[in-house]
């Protein structure tokens, strides 16, 4: 049997990107930090976003059955904590400029690019739910070329790739 210690251990050696995932109901505003999000179909545009059970937001993501998945750039790394801390919602959300999309869930106005999700479906498995997210709308960044750097996590630390352009 794998142990949970050894399995954490070999999974920080997966770089993923890092995104703020946010959802906006009739409780306000709530967002987290994650890593597990994968593209699962283009036809039709699907997602999967995993978030922890324990998570104190996570009974607002199921019961608003919407969110957007906000690709962060190399300068989200403020942001990035500040949405993975034990701050309140109000304060996450101080940090950042949000707007709106179709569904209503903030959107990070300088991400890499943003998706705007209706959850259909929600599959529970261990310590997590899997949400299968629609995507309905989606926003690029307004930066010049696209040419941000990605904020990446790898063995627990934040990196950047991606090339800057130099003209």
């Amino acid at each position: 049997m794998i142990e949970a210690t050894d399995f954490k251990n070999a999974m920080a050696l997966l770089t993923t990107a890092v995104h703020v995932i946010t959802t906006e109901g009739n409780s306000g505003a709530h967002g987290f930090t994650a890593s597990a999000v994968c593209s699962v179909t283009d036809t039709p545009p699907t997602l999967l976003v995993c978030m922890n059970h324990s998570s104190r937001s996570h009974a607002h993501f199921v019961d608003n059955k919407i969110l957007s998945v906000n690709v962060l750039g190399a300068q989200h790394e403020q942001l990035s904590n500040a949405f993975a801390s034990k701050l309140g919602s109000k304060e996450r959300f101080k940090q950042g400029s949000w707007t709106q999309l179709a569904t209503g869930a903030p959107v990070l106005d300088d991400a890499l690019v943003s998706f705007d999700c209706e959850i259909e479906d929600i599959q529970q498995v261990g310590t997590h739910s899997i949400f299968m997210c629609r995507v309905v709308a989606i926003k690029h960044s307004e930066q010049q070329g696209g040419a941000d750097e990605s904020l990446v996590y790898f063995n627990r630390s934040y990196h950047q790739v991606g090339q800057v352009e130099n003209i």
